[in-house]
């Protein structure tokens, strides 16, 4: 890996072992997230019915347009 010239090596901004850290226990820990599956049937079961509210008010709003176009 090349050395930045511009930035003296070993000064306070530069963690070059950082990234590989947390590379590392982002591995070991599984990549999960913290809150577990237990919240993922709420937020599929919420967006579900966002979806369908949503395809239900575009279909009125292009019959009403539709309707005004044509009538």
């Amino acid at each position: 890996m090349a050395h930045n010239q511009q930035q003296p090596y070993g000064s306070q901004d530069s963690d070059p072992a950082g990234s590989t850290q947390m590379f590392k226990a982002f591995v070991d820990g599984g990549g999960t997230p913290q809150a577990g599956p237990a919240a993922t049937p709420a937020q599929s079961s919420g967006s579900k019915t966002g979806l369908i509210i949503g395809v239900v008010v575009a279909i009125v709003v292009i019959a009403v347009v539709a309707f005004l176009a044509l009538g």
